[in-house]
């Protein structure tokens, strides 16, 4: 009999800068180009979905860093606190 080796992962949460580059071609209507926010929803959306008849990527970059959390702002950093607590509530449940 073979015995398995349970690895426990340490789940971790951080702050992180995150920047995408995009380019792409897009069939909409001209409209959804003058409200920038709606614009990037519906390219968030067209973009998880993946390439289709109306979206082609032609290039897109993305750069990951974790950074200090004291460079998030305090709405964010007590945001982070209590998902920590919660963590670690649930591995007492």
């Amino acid at each position: 009999m073979r015995a398995f080796k349970h690895e426990i992962h340490k789940l971790e949460t951080g702050v992180y800068e995150c920047e995408i580059h995009l380019k792409f071609r897009l069939i909409e209507e001209k409209g959804l180009l003058a409200d920038r926010e709606l614009l990037l929803q519906v390219l968030l959306d067209a973009l998880s979905i993946g390439s289709d008849d109306f979206l082609e990527t032609l290039q897109a970059s993305v750069k990951v860093q974790e950074v200090s959390e004291l460079k998030a702002s305090p709405q964010m950093r007590r945001y982070l606190l209590r998902l920590r607590n919660s963590k670690a509530l649930n591995r007492f449940a």
